[in-house]
């Protein structure tokens, strides 16, 4: 144990590696004192008057004092230690060059808390310590927010086809586009292909004015807002002029094989069992498939089944096809969303259960 005058000489970095110091006269307390090297960051770490700790603060139930570019938490043992790998991830990220925010914050916190149990696909390793999988491109760098982000972005690093599936908000269509362009840009993919079911148009397509682009644009909106974040907008428009980035119809993709690229299929909850059988079957030579839905927002006809949902039940098992499921507790949009999905959650649990009573 180091006092607490050879504590405060130690730096971020040595501090991590410390157990928490109990506080006198209560064993299951902690105090800790981080000290940051660099002020700048330190002061963006805090956040503008204090704003980053208040909220850490919040979330974990600490108390936070900060004196420069020195921090003294205390709290609970565990809620000190969590508060410590949140901060200790949040500087390591400022170290890196990128900012945060409060989604950030909030990001560090559930990815502390997770930490002792966080796993890692595919050998399911057991981690002891914060390690957020990131993905990186020329324009942005984005760390995992949560649990099965993480689960998620290292299912898409180290499996050729990924299932991501969840409710809105989990980022599960963002960090597929995401992976995408971080493979073309390293050269790993000559290509990009987005896909997405027009379910409201249907066969009608056709009648919709404009070229085939125009008449998907609207359907493929999500995935189109995920690309201009990932890549200089000159440099997107470049690439769809010369079908590097290409839109590629559902209903258009019979016949294909998708070779050398990275292949995204948003919304297939909304595909036919023979539609995701003829998608899944198109993957070719060193490419990628990426499959984003939400199983409980169905848009097809009530005596359709969903090709989304019949395909995770056949492809239970098959090697080489990962599924990361994400859930309310992965919404990293504006706090209201998730207890949106949760009361939506509710509601149709509580309608089965008046159902199986009728």
């Amino acid at each position: 144990m180091v006092s607490a005058d050879e504590e405060r000489r130690l730096s971020a970095a040595e501090l991590k590696n410390l157990p928490p110091v109990p506080a006198s006269g209560a064993s299951d307390m902690a105090h800790i004192v981080l000290t940051f090297d660099n002020n700048k960051l330190a002061s963006a770490l805090y956040g503008q008057f204090d704003e980053n700790l208040a909220r850490l603060e919040q979330k974990l139930g600490v108390d936070i004092r900060s004196r420069g570019n020195q921090l003294t938490i205390k709290g609970s043992a565990s809620a000190a230690e969590q508060a410590r790998r949140a901060l200790d991830n949040l500087y390591g990220i400022l170290q890196k060059g990128v900012d945060i925010g409060q989604s950030d914050v909030d990001g560090a916190v559930r990815m502390a808390v997770a930490a002792d149990d966080q796993l890692t696909l595919p050998t399911l390793e057991r981690k002891g310590k914060v390690s957020a999988a990131q993905i990186a491109t020329r324009k942005k760098t984005i760390y995992a927010r949560s649990l099965n982000q993480d689960a998620y972005m290292r299912a898409l690093e180290r499996s050729e086809l990924v299932f991501g599936i969840g409710p809105a908000g989990t980022g599960k269509t963002y960090l597929a586009v995401a992976h995408a362009a971080m493979l073309l840009e390293r050269g790993m993919v000559e290509r990009i292909i987005l896909s997405r079911p027009a379910v409201e148009a249907g066969e009608r397509l056709g009648f919709l004015p404009g070229d085939m682009k125009e008449k998907v644009d609207p359907y493929l909106r999500p995935l189109y807002d995920a690309l201009y974040d990932m890549m200089p907008a000159d440099k997107v428009e470049r690439a769809i002029a010369a079908e590097v980035i290409e839109i590629a119809p559902l209903a258009f993709m019979r016949g294909r094989t998708l070779a050398h690229a990275a292949v995204i299929l948003d919304e297939a909850q909304n595909t036919t069992p023979m539609q995701m059988k003829m998608f899944l079957t198109r993957l070719g030579e060193n490419s990628r498939m990426i499959v984003t839905g939400d199983p409980t927002q169905i848009d097809l006809p009530p005596s359709t089944k969903s090709g989304l949902v019949e395909a995770l039940r056949v492809l239970d098992g098959v090697a080489g096809a990962v599924t990361v499921r994400f859930n309310d507790i992965d919404v990293v949009r504006h706090p209201l969303v998730a207890e949106i999905v949760r009361a939506y959650d509710r509601d149709a649990k509580l309608a089965r259960g008046l159902g199986a009573e009728n």
